[in-house]
């Protein structure tokens, strides 16, 4: 039996919408109606696992990843930030960085559990968080 092999969806990216990139990293806005905010650190060479990367490295995409948190909290004041490297469905070494509200559709279970309530819509400024971002990271020295 031959298993057909698809292209990664984190290598392959289609209709992202990137606030943050360089030569190891982005980070995309994810179109995600409940969660306005919602973004994904994605490493950029195909890796599965953190300790994939050299400590290095690691270091660096925790920056990264810290930095977005920093801007989501200060632009969008949620009750909550959740962090996740999960990668089971796409094993591509990726973060996901999620306001979480306690009004949200699933709060205060993960985004991925049953929907609790229909929660309420957020707009968020994609623009005004790149700027924040980019700040941010020049800032903490993590632009390269």
């Amino acid at each position: 039996m031959s298993h057909s092999v698809l292209p990664c969806p984190l290598c392959f990216p289609e209709n992202e919408h990137i606030l943050w990139n360089n030569r190891t990293c982005r980070v995309v806005l994810v179109n995600e109606a409940d969660y306005a905010g919602f973004c994904r650190v994605i490493w950029h060479a195909h890796v599965r696992e953190m300790t994939d990367l050299t400590p290095a490295d690691r270091l660096y995409l925790m920056k990264v990843v810290f930095s977005v948190e920093r801007v989501m909290r200060e632009h969008l004041q949620p009750e909550k930030i959740n962090l996740a490297s999960l990668g089971n469905q796409t094993p591509h070494l990726h973060w996901h960085v999620i306001a979480r509200f306690s009004d949200d559709a699933h709060f205060p279970d993960p985004i991925w559990a049953s929907r609790k309530r229909k929660g309420r819509k957020r707009e968020v400024n994609g623009e005004q968080l790149r700027i924040s971002l980019m700040h941010n990271l020049k800032e903490t020295g993590q632009l390269g």
